[in-house]
């Protein structure tokens, strides 16, 4: 019986696991720094390009163009619509990163998936937010994420690829521990 690593549910194992081996030898390999750079369009639409990053010991240079990503606030909040909110961004990045981690836990695993859909939910006072009140928080007060998953595994199983999902998720980590956030201002 064969125990080779295959590629499963769209991700390269093998090549994940050589790169953690990789990483195990030379550990500063592990260090990334992604970029996002923003530029006011009008009003509450803004619009940023993630194009280029730090890792694997050197500059990524395979995005040939920059994904661009529009935010705006919806009318009742005085924007035009143009894109999701901020807030609503952070929600995506939530879904997506334990989609992804559960993906590629379930290919290290063995596991094919058949499904995978989340469904986030995020509450927001704007109370906070407008600084109408000092006891409700600016941001979101919780965050609910809800998965239906199919695979050839036994339900908890896959209960417990969400849990370890959950337990390595970057987003996750900085949503529930926070992160420090420096900010610089330049003027011209």
């Amino acid at each position: 019986m064969s125990t080779t690593p295959v590629a499963r549910n769209g991700v390269d194992t093998p090549a994940l696991l050589a790169t953690v081996d990789a990483i195990k030898g030379t550990p500063e390999l592990a260090k990334f720094q992604f970029r996002a750079v923003n530029q006011w369009v009008s009003g509450t639409h803004s619009r940023t390009a993630i194009q280029g990053f730090y890792g694997a010991g050197q500059e990524d240079t395979s995005r040939a163009e920059p994904f661009l990503l529009d935010a705006d606030h919806p009318p009742v909040l005085v924007g035009d619509g143009n894109g999701p909110t901020p807030a609503e961004y952070l929600l995506h990045a939530i879904a997506s990163c334990l989609t992804a981690g559960l993906a590629t836990l379930a290919s290290i695993n063995g596991i094919s998936l058949t499904r995978v859909t989340s469904t986030v939910e995020g509450d927001i006072d704007l109370l906070g937010l407008l600084g109408l009140s000092d006891q409700v928080r600016n941001g979101y007060q919780a965050i609910r994420v809800q998965f239906v998953i199919e695979g050839d595994a036994a339900p908890e199983e896959l209960r417990a690829l969400v849990e370890q999902t959950r337990a390595r998720s970057s987003v996750y980590d900085v949503l529930t521990n926070g992160v420090s956030v420096d900010i610089d201002v330049s003027t011209v």
